[in-house]
């Protein structure tokens, strides 16, 4: 008689997302490999992680239907190898001079020969993606777990080949980290011009080689030594309207609908971080929705290159500010936001500081010709370096060759919030209180924050008592979750959020609140309040 199916665990997390838990990583690797195959309607994406599964999906009714139909699945009835499957064989070629292989050998009660002959005769398995992209948690079949360093190290250099829990991955970049680092690695985990950037994929099999040395192909040395700065991530073109970034304020980056569907990668799906805002003034100068634009920190000025014949329109463009109360003038003329501004040659659009919210955003008709274009977007993730540089003073901004519709006044569509709707969980049981903790006080906006995340400074908010120093095996996390590190302190993930984290998430903001909260300007405060 077949044994009865045990419904899992299913966490709401915000209003279009679901946490699965389940019993172990073969189990959670089933699912992934089901849910790929087969995806539910409105499936968005869809991440893998040590004991969950991460579902995300288009609509709060699409959520609702995958809830009914994941609570009687079985997905490992289908699989009688759920971690590995059908799969390829990597192999990984290490240096074992690890600053942290002493620390590893006294931990297993070994030897540092004895830590490297381990770690070479396993075969790994691919499990899934982790904070950056190309880094691919891979486990082993009866590894003993390894501590994670009490101090984690604030850059751990591309290439290190590193042990936590029963985990082993290489750094594909430069990053901060608290695994224990073995060894050091030439071999290249993430190309993104490549069509399979992560070179681990889930299921692969990986085979770690020790060598003596790294062999790196470099490039030839220039006859005479130079230090050139950084390329124009902004293409040349000689037919399209052209202007110049001559102030870019604290920060401008280009940004567009993001690269959404690629979590199994490691890959965050970015984007402009207030997205309707960027929408608008796309909306305005008549490009698609997810055309590439300007997003803007603290004032920018933008001017258009001469050298055409104005008066048949050769050099003109038209821009369009939205995003943050700030005042817009062309050449000193103030100038309304989510406003058609036609620019003739030589004419200067300048954005001030903004009086209310935080970002501007600045759409060019045709939308902006761009470099550095990665799983189909031109998107600046700044947490793990897709998509082109930050702007410079002197960059060009070239229009691009977007579908045009006629330009037309909008209405900006600014909300700075004093309160964020919050579902609770998917990990309130672990602290004191539960998800009123979060939602009884007040919070102020670090000057820390970014675009990974708000960072909230105010009350601390406390653990349970059984679960004080307790680690969470790392699972999915959305943009909206509030993630509460040992510390006590809220951090509220923005568009370019790490996909999986070992802090636990206490509320998520709803989808339909996001783009306000990407207005939150340092020394603004916010309440939650909970989203039935």
């Amino acid at each position: 008689m077949t044994a009865p199916v045990t419904a899992p665990l299913i966490h709401r997390v915000g209003t279009r997302a679901l946490l699965v838990d389940l019993p172990d990583l073969p189990t959670a690797m089933a699912w992934h490999r089901r849910l790929t195959d087969v995806p539910l309607d409105g499936q968005r994406d869809v991440v893998a992680a040590a004991r969950t599964v991460l579902l995300v999906l288009d609509s709060p009714s699409a959520v609702r239907a995958a809830m009914e139909l994941l609570r009687t699945a079985d997905p490992t009835a289908t699989s009688s190898d759920p971690v590995t499957g059908t799969a390829r064989t990597v192999t990984v070629d290490v240096v074992y001079d690890g600053p942290d292989l002493g620390t590893v050998a006294e931990l297993l009660g070994t030897t540092v020969n004895g830590v490297v002959r381990h770690h070479t005769s396993t075969t790994w398995t691919g499990a899934f993606g982790g904070f950056a992209p190309g880094f691919t948690y891979c486990v082993g079949r009866d590894v003993p777990s390894v501590a994670r360093r009490d101090t984690p190290r604030t850059a751990v250099p591309a290439g290190a080949v590193g042990l936590a829990g029963e985990f082993s991955a290489v750094y594909p970049r430069r990053s901060p980290g608290g695994w224990q680092v073995i060894g050091t690695s030439a071999t290249p985990v993430w190309d993104p011009s490549a069509d399979e950037p992560a070179m681990i994929r889930p299921g692969d099999r990986v085979v770690y080689r020790a060598v003596r040395q790294r062999v790196e192909v470099c490039p030839a040395a220039p006859s005479a030594p130079s230090a050139p700065s950084a390329p124009s991530p902004v293409a040349a073109s000689q037919d399209a309207p052209a202007l110049t970034l001559t102030d870019t304020g604290l920060l401008t980056l280009v940004q567009d609908a993001g690269r959404p569907g690629h979590g199994g990668l490691g890959v965050t799906p970015s984007g402009a971080a207030d997205m309707a805002s960027a929408q608008v003034a796309n909306d305005v100068v008549g490009n698609p929705p997810g055309a590439a634009v300007l997003e803007n920190i603290g004032g920018l000025s933008l001017t258009v290159d001469g050298g055409g014949d104005a008066g048949d329109g050769g050099a003109d463009a038209v821009v369009a500010v939205t995003g943050a109360v700030a005042p817009v003038t062309v050449d000193g003329r103030a100038c309304g936001l989510a406003r058609p501004l036609l620019l003739t040659a030589g004419s200067t659009v300048t954005v001030g500081p903004a009086a209310t919210g935080l970002r501007s955003y600045v759409a060019v008709r045709g939308g902006i010709r761009c470099d550095g274009e990665v799983l189909g977007s031109v998107s600046t993730d700044i947490l793990s370096g897709l998509g082109p540089r930050p702007l410079s003073p002197g960059d060009p901004v070239v229009a691009g060759d977007a579908p045009l519709r006629p330009t037309r006044t909008g209405t900006n569509p600014l909300r700075v919030p004093d309160v964020l709707r919050v579902v609770a969980g998917p990990r309130d049981t672990w602290f004191t209180d539960g998800v009123a903790a979060l939602t009884g006080r007040e919070w102020t906006v670090s000057p820390s924050s970014d675009r990974v995340g708000v960072r909230l400074s105010g009350p601390t908010v406390r653990r349970c008592a059984n679960r004080d120093g307790q680690e969470l095996p790392s699972e999915g996390m959305v943009a909206g979750s509030v993630q509460v590190a040992p510390d006590g302190h809220p951090v509220l993930f923005l568009r370019d959020h790490a996909v999986t984290g070992g802090y636990p998430v206490i509320a998520t903001v709803i989808t339909e609140d996001l783009d306000a909260a990407a207005q939150l300007a340092p020394g603004a405060t916010v309440r939650f309040e909970e989203y039935q």
